[in-house]
């Protein structure tokens, strides 16, 4: 083969062949948005509302914002005109102190005069002279951040205690 048998060479070089594409996915059919049903709608919104008001409630009722309470302790003493029964004591029939027994009213007072908790006398113990008789006191549920509190037996009056001494069960009562 001369060069003269060879057939001529192009004045440039052939095209490049692009590479193989995948074919493109068929057109997707555009779907309108639905509208929602406003029924459905609302009661979405309260579910989610109800969530949110719920969530915050329970943050901030047991949040360290929250003062807590605490239970009163102390005791309750008579010192005039006590009888027995054999099973405790109390204020003697028709001597003026006949309303202080076990489950006798007390009452905790705020130091802005609101009551703030409420309870009752406990068990009571005879004195080994059998001229005294003392009573627990235990109120549960006292709110905690009162400057001070106020304790009253019965309708007796009031004594008054700094918060420390109530929340470290430091009442001690006494009457007659």
């Amino acid at each position: 083969m001369t060069q003269q048998d060879l057939p001529p060479l192009p004045d440039a070089p052939p095209p490049a062949v692009p590479p193989m594409m995948p074919a493109p996915f068929p057109p997707q059919a555009v779907v309108p948005a639905r509208r929602m049903n406003p029924l459905v709608a609302g009661l979405i919104g309260l579910a989610v509302g109800a969530a949110v008001v719920g969530g915050a409630w329970a943050i901030t009722a047991a949040g360290p914002g929250e003062p807590g309470t605490f239970t009163l302790e102390g005791s309750f003493e008579l010192t005039d005109e006590v009888s027995s029964d054999g099973d405790g004591c109390k204020g003697g029939y028709d001597s003026g102190y006949d309303d202080i027994a076990e489950g006798t009213s007390v009452t905790v007072y705020g130091a802005g005069g609101e009551v703030v908790a409420t309870g009752a006398l406990g068990d009571s113990e005879l004195g080994e002279d059998g001229t005294t008789c003392t009573f627990a006191v235990a109120v549960d549920g006292v709110p905690k951040g009162e400057k001070f509190y106020k304790v009253e037996v019965s309708h007796r009056g009031t004594v008054q205690l700094s918060a420390e001494e109530a929340e470290n069960g430091g009442l001690a009562v006494s009457l007659g």
